[in-house]
């Protein structure tokens, strides 16, 4: 499916994810805009999926707009937790006050680690990714990245909880992998292979 547009917002205020979003758009020639660079607020995630608050999102921004608008919901799901923090990975980092601090939600995700008296690391993230249009419609696709939680942290690159992931069949944490070999592998990749293969390969 071709799409005729040349410019859409990714509704987003967390500039780790726009940069990363605008890499992996960068080769089709879109002009890529921050829903912060247009002052559109952010929009409450309400939603009991990732998909759901994605959609939230994505049709927010869209209608706001006047554009096609990106969107994202992801987040760490870690086995002993029973998928925790999953759709609340954000929430694990807030200090009082609201300000969000990574570094206190990976110690948190240690500590509930620590508490659950469960031994195994298996752990995921997952990207809903939803592309939505002025007229409310959307489409969301899902990619996921398997691997394990480290201690301590390791790495200064990425965003989130990158430092404590270590991808199944690498030996360097999302935190230590160079951005581009990160992006190749990553659960946002896996879904934007899913919406370039199904919304944007005419346009190369």
């Amino acid at each position: 499916m071709g799409l005729d547009f040349d410019r859409i917002i990714v509704a987003s205020h967390n500039e780790g994810k726009v940069r990363e979003i605008r890499d992996l758009l960068r080769p089709y020639g879109l002009n890529v805009q921050s829903a912060a660079e247009l002052g559109l607020p952010d929009v409450e995630e309400t939603g009991a999926t990732f998909i759901a608050n994605a959609e939230l999102k994505s049709i927010a921004a869209a209608k706001a707009a006047g554009l096609p608008a990106l969107s994202d919901d992801s987040g760490l799901a870690v086995d002993a937790l029973g998928g925790a923090p999953g759709i609340y990975s954000a929430r694990w980092t807030e200090e009082d006050g609201g300000a969000r601090n990574w570094a206190l939600g990976m110690t948190r995700v240690q500590e509930a680690m620590e508490k659950s008296g469960r031994t195994e690391t298996d752990a995921h993230f997952v990207c809903a990714l939803s592309l939505a249009f002025p007229d409310g419609s959307a489409r969301t696709y899902v990619g996921k990245v398997h691997g394990h939680i480290i201690w301590p942290a390791r790495g200064n690159s990425g965003f989130g909880y990158d430092p404590i992931f270590l991808p199944q069949g690498f030996d360097q944490t999302f935190g230590e992998m160079d951005p581009d070999k990160k992006h190749a592998i990553s659960h946002r990749a896996d879904a934007f292979t899913q919406l370039i293969c199904a919304e944007f390969d005419s346009r190369l």
